[in-house]
């Protein structure tokens, strides 16, 4: 009985440590933004609306970063579509490429 005890235990441990190693890097990224943010709020001392105003602007200040991110991967994707239907290659398609990308 202790054997079955000391076995559900150790399963029992292990488990929330299997899923926190399974987070992908966007969930550690937002955990990693959601913890400093909270660690400033604390600091700062903030309590109710003010808290809640600060943390929301706090984890929605690096989300512009990332829409330009991803703005710029659409970017990407689309002249990278264009270069190919155009068919260009080599140094031809690295120019277009470079061109389209900047404007």
């Amino acid at each position: 009985m202790n054997k079955l005890l000391s076995a559900m235990v150790v399963v029992a441990c292990a488990l929330p440590f299997s899923t926190v190693y399974a987070a992908s890097a966007a969930q550690q990224a937002q955990q990693d933004k959601m913890t400093a943010c909270n660690k400033q709020a604390g600091d700062k001392q903030l309590k109710g609306d003010d808290r809640k105003k600060f943390m929301s602007d706090c984890l929605s200040a690096d989300s512009s970063a990332a829409k330009s991110k991803n703005s710029q991967q659409d970017k990407m994707t689309a002249c990278n579509k264009e270069a190919g239907d155009k068919q260009l290659k080599g140094d031809d398609r690295k120019k277009f490429m470079s061109t389209c990308l900047k404007g």
